[in-house]
């Protein structure tokens, strides 16, 4: 019985260690024109360029097969990044895809009329919302990427856009910002 623990063992190793071989030796890297892509894209996963998310509209632009003009939450800025990158002309938004925003926007839930469905939840495509069957849900807002898929799947209409102001922080001595300071502290 020792024996063929010892056996299975020494087999085990043997190709724990061939595999790591094969993983180290083998190993496929990523498009770095598509890393570049996706690092443009606002990482909404909406889905309003007909692709599944980000990183596949990412791959299919560096293919040759999308336009670099597909998505609304970008906007403008996103597509003169990705013309800059991908060295073409700079394209109005296509309408076809949604219009841009000129704030960014998150969605939040009237907890006092949502039923707990938990169709905004399997609709969401970055898991924002919080709750569980037969519960109220929540929105958490630093999650949300404003894509709104979560809306019409709503059967009690208890989901509203909100703009979000964006603001800018800046380090004083008085009130040092931690996510400013930790980085420049030398």
């Amino acid at each position: 019985m020792l024996t063929v623990i010892i056996t299975l063992a020494v087999i085990a190793c043997i190709f724990g260690l061939l595999l790591a071989y094969s993983a180290i030796r083998f190993k496929v890297e990523g498009d770095p024109v598509v890393d570049q892509i996706d690092a443009l894209l606002p990482q909404t996963q909406c889905g309003q360029c007909t692709y599944a998310g980000c990183r596949p509209y990412a791959e299919a632009m560096a293919k040759g097969e999308a336009d670099i003009n597909q998505c609304p939450p970008g906007g403008e800025v996103t597509i003169i990044a990705l013309a800059d990158l991908l060295d073409v002309e700079v394209k109005p938004l296509n309408a076809e895809h949604g219009e841009a925003k000129q704030l960014p926007t998150v969605v939040r839930i009237d907890e006092q009329t949502c039923i707990g469905c938990t169709l905004c939840i399997q609709a969401c495509p970055v898991d924002a919302i919080l709750g569980a069957a037969k519960q109220m849900h929540t929105v958490i807002e630093s999650e949300c990427t404003g894509c709104n898929l979560c809306i019409p799947p709503c059967p009690v209409d208890c989901i509203d856009i909100v703009a979000i102001q964006p603001t800018v922080r800046t380090w004083t001595a008085e009130l040092p910002d931690a996510a400013f300071a930790a980085p420049h502290a030398r």
